[in-house]
């Protein structure tokens, strides 16, 4: 074998892994979420950085001040997940790297003191994490539904008022339902991507 993994794992996290559309009523218990969060914490990102931030919507309540800002072909399969995730970037993340970068504890001043540097390098490195923890909902067993498809200022402006935050995905999450998949579209081949200098 050339990877680690067995073929099994490998289909699990990636060959067979794909993006729900219908998902069962089976809840996702907080167990599972702490569970997923405490395998992909270890995302790499620049400086030990963690910008990312989650929001779990979980109350009907929550889920109705999500939905409007769904786009309409979103709207009925995030109003039927039994988890929602909001993915977010925290722009003031600099603020911890003196705790979790003990290494260089100045970077919070050196190098993150202006907040448009900030915010470019909290979403890069918080969609290196949001890519993670897709995988971490897969390795639970679940499938995942990450959209891109809604109103970014409306739920930045409904969840995130104070403006530290930036929404990225949201991504439901579940068992899949029926009906779950669109036909698997095509990846580019190796060759295709790959250069060799």
């Amino acid at each position: 074998m050339t990877l680690a993994l067995d073929a099994a794992a490998q289909d699990l996290l990636f060959r067979e892994a794909r993006t729900a559309n219908t998902f069962t009523p089976e809840p996702v218990t907080d167990e599972q979420l702490q569970a997923i969060y405490d395998l992909v914490k270890y995302a790499p990102t620049a400086f030990n950085q963690q910008p990312l931030r989650v929001v779990l919507v979980r109350s009907a309540e929550a889920r109705e001040r999500l939905l409007p800002h769904m786009a309409e072909g979103n709207r009925p399969k995030t109003a039927t997940a039994p988890a929602v995730a909001i993915l977010a970037a925290d722009n003031e993340f600099h603020e911890e790297l003196p705790t979790q970068f003990p290494a260089f504890p100045q970077a919070k001043d050196v190098l993150f003191a202006e907040r448009p540097v900030r915010e470019k390098s909290a979403a890069l490195n918080a969609a290196l994490q949001a890519g993670y923890f897709i995988i971490g909902v897969r390795a639970a067993g679940l499938a995942a539904g990450p959209m891109t498809g809604f109103d970014a200022a409306g739920i930045n402006k409904e969840f995130f008022p104070d403006g530290a935050h930036t929404v990225l995905a949201v991504v439901n999450i579940g068992k899949p339902g029926e009906n779950a998949w669109y036909p698997r579209s095509p990846r580019l081949s190796y060759d295709e991507v790959v250069t060799t200098l």
